[in-house]
């Protein structure tokens, strides 16, 4: 089969090589997926580039935990009457697994190839794995939303637009910030009630107004060293950060003050770690809003496998608006 694969970190064009591999079997648990579409995240490219020291945990990596495709085989102890089904992919990679997405089969356990609606596509499908798993573990990691009001910073990007429709489908007023007119567009498509432009207004400020001066319950946050203060300043008491990215600051400076004062909770997102219970109802809320077409997976570009190496330039560039895929 073909694939994509690297064997030190780097940049992309320098590590990743397109070649042939063995066809992967399924063990015991596993499924085998014939992949249509392979999705890139940004811990993707990180892990390649070898971000803030990050070290290969294998000798040969093949890049991707998110994709989408179709079942053609499984391992023992996996029901036969799975082949044929349209799945959606979580995990495939994640550190802990050497083989992604980035060929054209993967195999891997059973329960991570979530079945993928009829009405959705393969690429629909191969944007949920992490930034759907995420934004909904950092809107309701700590239970039901509705009636609150949340703050998602960067509610234009792969997992902020999915943050704000997940936010609204579970009833909370939203309040989401933008770079510019076309992102605050994108932002109020996803349900977002008010939009603030972070470049033009002053976020505190504008939240403060808009919320009469009471605050936000919660804020998804995607750069938590830039935007601290800010959080802190807009949350009521009892309050809580959920930050599932800080690239512009990996260390943070707290004072501790200002959020003990509050009663501040901030919690520290991965989407690859999510608690049993937590992963379930992601997927089960993502698979529900996803047949019922409540939900849009908003996509930048699709570039074919041979170009992976772009696909990973682009995303590193911060001009994808939406996730970067991959045409197997």
């Amino acid at each position: 089969m073909k694939a994509i694969w690297y064997r030190e970190t780097g940049p992309a064009r320098e590590v990743l090589r397109l070649g042939e591999m063995d066809v992967p079997r399924p063990g015991p648990g596993e499924v085998r997926v014939r992949l249509a579409v392979s999705g890139v995240n940004p811990s993707d490219t990180k892990r390649r580039g070898g971000w803030i020291g990050l070290a290969m945990r294998h000798p040969r990596i093949v890049p991707h935990s998110d994709g989408a495709g179709t079942i053609d085989a499984v391992g023992e102890g996996v029901d036969p009457g799975r082949i044929g089904e349209r799945v959606w992919l979580w995990n495939a990679q994640g550190g802990e697994r050497p083989f992604g997405t980035a060929a054209e089969f993967v195999s891997l356990p059973a329960d991570r190839a979530v079945t993928l609606p009829e009405n959705a596509s393969f690429a629909d499908g191969a944007g949920l794995g992490v930034p759907g798993c995420t934004a909904h573990y950092a809107v309701f990691g700590a239970g039901p939303v509705g009636g609150q009001r949340i703050l998602v910073q960067g509610g234009a990007g792969a997992v902020g637009h999915l943050a704000v429709q997940l936010a609204t489908l579970g009833g909370a007023e939203v309040i989401a910030t933008v770079s510019g007119p076309a992102k605050a567009a994108v932002a109020r498509g996803g349900g977002a009630r008010h939009v603030i432009d972070y470049r033009r207004e002053e976020v505190g400020a504008r939240v403060l107004d808009l919320t009469e001066g009471g605050g936000v319950d919660r804020v998804i946050e995607v750069d938590l060293a830039a935007n601290l203060d800010t959080d802190v300043a807009v949350l009521r008491p009892n309050g809580t950060i959920a930050s599932y990215s800080s690239t512009s600051g990996p260390e943070l400076r707290l004072a501790y003050y200002p959020l003990a004062f509050k009663d501040v909770r901030i919690h520290f997102v991965q989407g690859y770690l999510l608690p049993s219970s937590a992963r379930r109802n992601a997927i089960r809320d993502l698979a529900t809003w996803l047949a019922a077409a409540q939900l849009e997976v908003r996509i930048a570009e699709t570039l074919p496998l041979a170009e992976t190496a772009a696909a990973h330039e682009l995303l590193e560039s911060g001009r994808a608006d939406g996730k970067v895929l991959v045409e197997i």
